[in-house]
């Protein structure tokens, strides 16, 4: 017992100290971004037409599900050289400064824009900066601003990516370029920041002068599609947390335990910024469409882990197209496959923790969000438990990570309190050691005082 007491101890300390070695970050989050999750739209699939238009009248029920960022795959127009299937990739851009006339207008954008913002929420757009379709406007007005191999033809940046082809940040008039076109967006689209694909295969210098001129227009929100902790030194709110991710589905799968998830947090705090916000998920556009749905990969576990990418530290969690309906087929990444839009249970179950996160403050983004104490359930391996407080704001969160009945023996500190659970609204007390009987997959959210 003793030496089982003493490796929980070393691990919770693990996990709450800061090693010295972790990125200093000079970013200044925008304020709105401190409660916020982010709500990935795959515009194309979103709604039957696929339009700016349609999606503009959807925007309400986002609202009301208490989204706070929209995330708009690319706008731009999409490559017809090496096109992969009828319609493309979205990540094949033809021109920068222009809008996918599939999707609608540049009116219909500004529109789009200018609803999202009413309504109290902010939109972000993907920016594919590191290459562009084969027949972007700028191989004819400046082919000097790509790679080339040595007779002088356009190179792909990756050998199965024969749709795009690669930029080369080397040129100067390039980084000038592509600034501008940032700019752009953010003046005349008024958006308020971009999600970076492949943002760790740009030169991080050019990322670092990219927020310096952007900031200058207005403070803006970058999210970049990389793990690089040095991406937060200068340019980067949020990276993705693709590690966690890919753990996530391990344990599912049974392929790792519970208990890895804290090696997990102790390498995040030993090498990321105490301020930096990390992107969780279940699924996103690429997972959904290349490796299978959430329901695929995490069985049964869809919404215990879901309930981790809204409760884990640092964590801005991300919801993707047709989450809230339950989303249950691979969307086609070049045809058009629209999501069927049914009546679902996850939408109250999603809308629950994302309100909760708008007003709690244990789970404000980044160090501003309650600090995370560890709860040993006797059954680590299978159980993941703790508490977080910021204030008089407390959580704790309990999940069986498994597929098979567990009886969790919490112990530890700050547990002791009065508590409702989210999701039933049953009020419990908890003393200073507490048994909970716990179903396959099954999760408790409870909240100190509520």
């Amino acid at each position: 017992m003793a030496g089982y007491i003493l490796a929980f101890l070393i691990l919770f300390i693990s996990i709450q100290d800061i090693s010295a070695q972790a990125v200093k970050t000079s970013v200044k989050h925008p304020a709105w971004t401190r409660n916020k999750m982010i709500y990935e739209v795959n515009i194309r699939q979103y709604t039957k037409s696929g339009t700016f238009k349609e999606l503009e009248r959807e925007l309400p029920k986002l609202k009301n599900m208490g989204v706070g960022i929209l995330w708009l795959m690319p706008v731009n127009p999409i490559g017809e050289k090496n096109r992969k299937g009828s319609l493309g990739s979205y990540y094949a851009v033809k021109d920068y400064m222009a809008v996918n006339p599939e999707y609608g207008t540049m009116k219909d954008f500004k529109s789009l824009v200018g609803r999202t913002h009413k309504l109290g929420m902010k939109i972000i757009i993907d920016w594919v900066a590191n290459h562009t379709s084969w027949d972007n406007v700028l191989t004819k007005t400046h082919p000097e601003f790509f790679r080339k191999d040595s007779i002088g033809n356009f190179v792909a940046p990756v050998r199965d990516w024969t749709d795009v082809i690669q930029l080369d940040f080397d040129n100067k008039d390039l980084r000038k370029y592509m600034i501008g076109a940032l700019k752009f967006w953010v003046k005349e689209g008024g958006i308020d920041g971009f999600r970076c694909d492949v943002a760790g295969m740009v030169p991080t210098p050019f990322w670092d002068e990219a927020r310096k001129e952007l900031d200058k227009v207005k403070p803006v929100f970058m999210l970049a599609e990389a793990e690089n902790a040095e991406l937060h030194r200068n340019a980067f709110d949020m990276t993705y947390g693709w590690d966690l991710h890919h753990l996530m589905n391990d344990i599912a799968q049974g392929r790792n335990y519970a208990s890895a998830i804290n090696n997990y947090l102790a390498r995040q705090d030993s090498l990321y910024p105490r301020d930096a916000y990390r992107m969780y998920f279940t699924t996103n556009h690429d997972e959904n469409s290349w490796n299978g749905t959430e329901f695929e990969r995490m069985k049964g576990g869809v919404e215990a882990f879901s309930v981790l990418t809204f409760t884990l530290p640092q964590s801005m969690p991300l919801i993707y197209s047709g989450q809230e309906a339950g989303l249950n087929k691979r969307l086609a990444f070049f045809e058009k496959d629209p999501i069927d839009w049914k009546d679902s249970e996850y939408r109250g179950f999603y809308t629950a923790l994302i309100k909760l996160k708008l007003v709690n403050k244990a789970l404000a983004n980044g160090v501003e969000g309650g600090q995370m104490q560890l709860l040993s359930s006797r059954d680590d391996k299978a159980v993941y438990a703790f508490t977080r407080q910021r204030g008089k704001d407390k959580i704790l969160v309990v999940v069986n990570l498994t597929g098979e009945n567990k009886e969790a023996q919490l112990n530890g500190p700050g547990l002791k309190g009065s508590y409702t659970e989210l999701f039933t609204n049953d009020r419990k007390p908890f003393a200073e050691k507490e048994t909970l009987k716990l179903n396959p997959w099954e999760y408790r959210v409870y909240v100190s005082g509520k």
